[in-house]
């Protein structure tokens, strides 16, 4: 931590530090002080987008107070304070699963209802469809992905699927972009806030839609809580086509 430039070192001075990173792209701390701080530290730029988003987040009690952000040389430096509560892959929840589906489906769709106005993320489709198309030409595929959700025979099939569901995403409502267990933060089951939400602006709500399904699936080791989900959050609303469409997006690298 002697390496940090000042204006961040005199924000956490005293304090004992914990190494929470879980990521290779970027850094991440846990400051024990006052009711508990986090430091993220990641190349210049990368974090830009993430502390513009939970500010906007914040304005609208859904995430962190963002207490720092700069970028000082080559690096980025973001400081939050800690939400209270524990994510959404703590034992208490994950022993009650139907609760979970029903409590994060349904905190989903209330974020999706949020007055997005003031959003600094316009362009997060625009961003996405991008991704795909360099995903595309990268030609690294996990067709396993979404394995007993959405299964796909070929990579021809994801591929032209992908291609031709670009035109179908509509930068309709606030998304987290990256709506997973992990950054859903829950205090005895009354929800908390949100992090990680640097993929998050106006977007297609089927992205987060399709995230909620897959992270049910992948943390309660069954799929079958899917339509649970869908039910949960509003089939009214859902097109099941463009699921699949955005599933074979996120295969090839969206």
């Amino acid at each position: 931590m002697e390496e940090l430039p000042a204006p961040v070192s005199e924000m956490i001075t005293g304090a004992e530090i914990y190494d929470s990173s879980f990521s290779k792209e970027a850094r991440v701390f846990f400051v024990d002080k006052e009711d508990g701080l986090f430091l993220k530290e990641a190349k210049a730029g990368m974090l830009k987008n993430e502390a513009l988003m939970t500010s906007f987040f914040h304005s609208r009690g859904l995430s962190a107070e963002v207490l720092y952000y700069d970028t000082i040389g080559s690096k980025d430096y973001f400081i939050t304070r800690r939400i209270p509560g524990e994510n959404c892959i703590h034992e208490m929840y994950l022993k009650d699963p139907e609760r979970l589906c029903d409590t994060i489906a349904g905190r989903l769709r209330s974020l999706h209802e949020t007055d997005p106005s003031g959003c600094p993320v316009l362009n997060r489709i625009e961003t996405y469809r991008n991704s795909v198309l360099k995903g595309i030409k990268g030609n690294n595929y996990d067709l396993d992905l979404f394995e007993g959700i959405w299964d796909f025979g070929s990579v021809d099939e994801v591929i032209d699927m992908a291609r031709q569901g670009l035109s179908k995403l509509k930068a309709e409502v606030l998304i987290h972009g990256d709506y997973c267990l992990p950054n859903i933060i829950l205090n005895k089951w009354r929800f908390s806030g949100f992090i990680d939400v640097g993929n998050g602006g106006l977007g297609d709500r089927h992205i987060d839609i399709l995230w909620g399904i897959w992270t049910l699936k992948y943390n309660l080791k069954t799929a079958e809580y899917t339509d649970r989900f869908k039910d949960a959050y509003g089939r009214d609303i859902i097109d099941d086509n463009k699921l699949r469409v955005i599933a074979a997006m996120e295969i090839v690298g969206g």
